[in-house]
């Protein structure tokens, strides 16, 4: 999500059950089970009917730059974008011209929220509850991102895409991870696929990662779909996910693997997140 195009390259997988070795260090890549896992971290987003997101768990990045996508929207922290309803965190697109504090002039607005300045964790697993948006143009993103990235800057800092959609693939998700050497089109890439073109805007669905040493797995409703280790890098480059990484949620409108809005797209959409929950491993 973080910048440029992004070219996706395989198509969906059954969860690897296999494990293997890679250096001296042993990695288990089967799916493990709940009891594994102590909740550290959450966000039922429960506040009262169009409350603002807790400050004390969530900070807005704002701004209209494109974002290195050549995204259309313009990210604000109103109310009109993103708050709490019926148990959910609201994150709204509108279709509007807004001029924001630096003159950017968009016809779109949304919302994206980090926890950067409040919570960030080393291995774990991440996971969020999510109805997505769907049409022509939009793009959700539940993700995170390096602490570093302000010193070493992405994408040296590292990149874990949980989960992506963009709207002319309604049936169809991505998990993708970024570093130095193999970021956008280059990012080890995988997705996952409904049965019987089934939409994933008709419902909520669970995404996460389990991420520990030298692994990542990717889910989608609780099937793990796929196994990323340093053996999936191009060679010479570096597996960078040693570090604290924060989380991210936002809608993007436009850019250039989604495209932009075109008739067919219906405004205002939205994404609901039901839930978003970070748990410690209790087992080795």
């Amino acid at each position: 999500m973080m910048t440029i195009w992004k070219t996706l390259l395989t198509g969906c997988c059954a969860g690897l059950l296999i494990s293997s070795s890679i250096g001296n260090v042993h990695v288990s890549e089967h799916a493990t089970k709940t009891s594994d896992w102590k909740l550290i971290w959450q966000d039922e987003f429960s506040g009262p009917n169009g409350s603002p997101v807790d400050k004390d768990k969530w900070t807005h990045e704002i701004g209209g730059s494109g974002w290195g996508n050549h995204e259309l929207e313009y990210y604000t922290d109103r109310t009109e974008n993103s708050y709490q309803e019926n148990g959910n965190l609201v994150i709204k697109v509108v279709n509007e011209r807004f001029t924001g504090a630096d003159n950017t002039t968009r016809e779109y607005t949304s919302a994206r929220i980090t926890t950067k300045k409040t919570f960030k964790a080393a291995y774990g697993k991440f996971e969020a509850r999510i109805k997505i948006p769907q049409g022509q143009g939009m793009w959700p993103a539940f993700w995170m991102l390096g602490d570093d990235i302000n010193t070493v800057h992405w994408p040296k800092c590292g990149e874990i895409d949980i989960m992506e959609n963009i709207g002319k693939e309604p049936s169809t998700i991505h998990g993708t991870l970024h570093g130095p050497g193999y970021s956008g089109g280059g990012g080890p890439t995988s997705s996952f696929m409904l049965a019987n073109k089934r939409l994933f805007a008709d419902d909520f669905h669970t995404f996460a990662v389990e991420w520990e040493p030298n692994v990542i797995r990717f889910y989608c409703d609780n099937v793990l779909y796929k196994t990323r280790t340093p053996a999936d890098l191009p060679t010479g480059t570096t597996w960078v996910y040693d570090h604290p990484f924060f989380l991210l949620l936002n809608v993007a409108v436009g850019g250039d693997w989604p495209g932009s809005p075109n008739e067919t797209t219906v405004f205002p959409q939205v994404m609901l997140v039901d839930y978003v929950r970070v748990y410690k491993r209790t087992t080795s």
